[in-house]
């Protein structure tokens, strides 16, 4: 089963989508969206690590700033989106995985995040700034933050045909991370495991990225 519950944050109540496993759970998995908000595309992708074992949470990032927002995959969406992702700013965004990360270990689980997009810069900051274990898919804003030390295991899926994470960009992650592990998808651009959008999902890059992710989260949260 899963709903909507309240996270108390220094910005004030900010939802989150819980789903739970059917059986006992390997850890808990913060969710964090793209900059679409936290719509129905990240509460599937929420459920599933539900299936997968994991207790679930996805803060709905931009509560503070603009509560119950979801957005779509057009232009205007985007531009709304973009426009959110800089009000809130990634400070307050960790602040808003602290709080999630405080209220599942105050359960008794090991917590770790994967994050998409945008929400992939902010899983690595949840990294080295909270010490999570965390996986992040294309996130194109890390790069400011790659003198940021690990602490804790982290890994990074990128697509080769990713037009706003270039080569080099990827390569900067390596030399930058080298304790990081970092898997590239030929083939594949942005957003690639966005499965509710035909022009962007690549179902054998996604089902890899899956498989790796799960793997690291079952070997990181035990």
């Amino acid at each position: 089963m899963a709903h909507w519950i309240d996270l108390e944050t220094l910005h004030g109540p900010v939802r989150a989508w819980r789903a739970e496993p059917a059986g006992p759970s390997h850890g808990a998995v913060i969710v964090l969206q793209e900059i679409f908000g936290a719509n129905a595309h990240v509460r599937a992708v929420t459920e599933r690590f539900a299936a997968a074992g994991f207790v679930a949470l996805a803060p709905a990032l931009y509560d503070p700033v603009a509560p119950g927002v979801e957005l779509p995959y057009d232009d205007a969406g985007t531009q709304r989106g973009v426009a959110l992702r800089n009000e809130l700013g990634f400070d307050r965004a960790v602040d808003i995985v602290s709080a999630a990360a405080e209220f599942l270990a105050g359960e008794g689980l090991r917590v770790g995040a994967v994050g998409f997009c945008w929400g992939g810069s902010v899983a690595f900051l949840a990294n080295t700034r909270l010490g999570l274990p965390a996986v992040s898919y294309y996130g194109a804003r890390t790069l400011p933050f790659l003198h940021e030390a690990l602490r804790a295991p982290m890994m990074f899926h990128f697509g080769q045909a990713d037009g706003s994470i270039p080569a080099e960009a990827i390569e900067q992650h390596r030399l930058k991370q080298p304790h990081a592990t970092v898997h590239v998808y030929a083939g594949a651009g942005h957003a690639f495991n966005r499965d509710v959008d035909n022009h962007v999902h690549d179902p054998a890059s996604a089902d890899i990225a899956w498989r790796r992710t799960i793997e690291f989260l079952e070997e990181n949260l035990r």
